[in-house]
């Protein structure tokens, strides 16, 4: 199946047809590489392992992995497997994040748990996570170090989330750390492994690493206002399931966060899950037309003006060309 390269970034590749040709040959070969280690010989399992593999996806963070390695040797073994390790956990932690969403859709398909069980769900993504690892035990004892780390941080932002900000402490700046943990680890991790794998130098792997955090959370923070902005059609979800279900984004914090009289009403629906239809749809109309989204936006630039002088901070090449391209493609997803 096509793997849609992100938007924005097209431009970039276009411009270096070198490049271009050897990313999407290297996304094409990940592509098959995931559908195999993800397999098994369960019969349920061999459904549910590829589900959301086969309902697509940006490979994102393995196209990620793929360009750090053009900080080193861009054909060295273990280059597709770090990327594969990559998108494997990520698809790991989809399953278990669609459970605890209670989400119904996911990439435009009905989510894992919506289709069979909760239980089921759990499992596959466990499945994924052992089978993600295996694969990064042949890439060497650092690779796994990394990877161990990553899970570490996957599991404290989603338990950090889960628990919400400690009493006193700043409801935003928790928000931030859930995401550098629960999604910016794994881009970090992958822009590391893949520049580790490939050979490149300590300083260019740990500055990609660099990138990666700080990309990820604007990735994130991305993620969440077009959550809020785009129509169902256009997201592949429904739109404000985080809203709905009381999870507070940043827009949303910087709504509950004001004291405008003007803005009653949006905080006394924003700071409880909206079950009511009609309740979440007028939170969500409100929260659009709020300076909190506004607000929000702002963030969103700024850690994408970050994301963009960490790449810029890279050895000059197309790598770095492309890198910085992802970044426009961040601020043109969310328009």
């Amino acid at each position: 199946m096509a793997v849609t390269v992100p938007a924005g970034l097209e431009a970039v590749l276009d411009a270096d047809p070198e490049l271009a040709a050897q990313l999407r040959g290297a996304l094409s070969v990940v592509e098959g590489r995931l559908r195999a280690v993800a397999d098994s010989s369960h019969p349920l399992l061999h459904v549910t392992a590829v589900h959301l593999l086969a309902a697509g996806g940006k490979r994102v963070r393995p196209l990620l992995a793929l360009l750090a390695a053009h900080l080193g040797e861009p054909e060295a073994p273990g280059v597709v497997d770090a990327a594969v390790v990559v998108e494997l956990t990520h698809l790991a932690t989809l399953y278990h994040d669609d459970v605890m969403d209670e989400a119904e859709l996911r990439r435009g398909a009905p989510s894992a748990n919506s289709r069979w069980t909760n239980s089921t769900a759990i499992l596959t993504g466990d499945y994924l996570f052992a089978r993600a690892s295996s694969v990064v035990a042949d890439l060497g004892p650092e690779a796994v170090r990394i990877q161990a780390r990553t899970f570490a941080r996957l599991v404290q932002g989603q338990i950090s989330e889960t628990a919400g900000p400690a009493d006193g402490e700043d409801a935003v700046a928790h928000h931030l750390q859930v995401l550098a943990d629960k999604t910016a680890s794994l881009f970090a991790a992958s822009g590391r492994l893949g520049a580790l794998v490939a050979g490149a130098s300590p300083e260019a792997v740990d500055a990609v690493a660099r990138f990666g955090e700080v990309y990820g959370v604007a990735f994130q923070l991305s993620d969440d206002l077009i959550d809020i902005q785009s129509e169902r059609a256009a997201l592949g979800k429904t739109p404000g399931t985080d809203l709905r279900e009381g999870v507070r984004t940043l827009p949303v914090l910087l709504a509950l966060a004001d004291d405008d009289p003007a803005g009653e009403r949006l905080r006394s629906l924003v700071c409880r899950p909206l079950p009511d239809d009609a309740e979440h749809d007028e939170a969500l109309r409100l929260l659009r037309a709020s300076p909190a989204l506004a607000a929000a936006r702002t963030r969103l630039d700024q850690q994408v003006e970050q994301a963009r002088q960490s790449a810029a901070s890279l050895p000059p090449g197309a790598a770095r060309d492309a890198l910085l391209g992802l970044v426009d493609a961040l601020l043109a997803r969310t328009g």
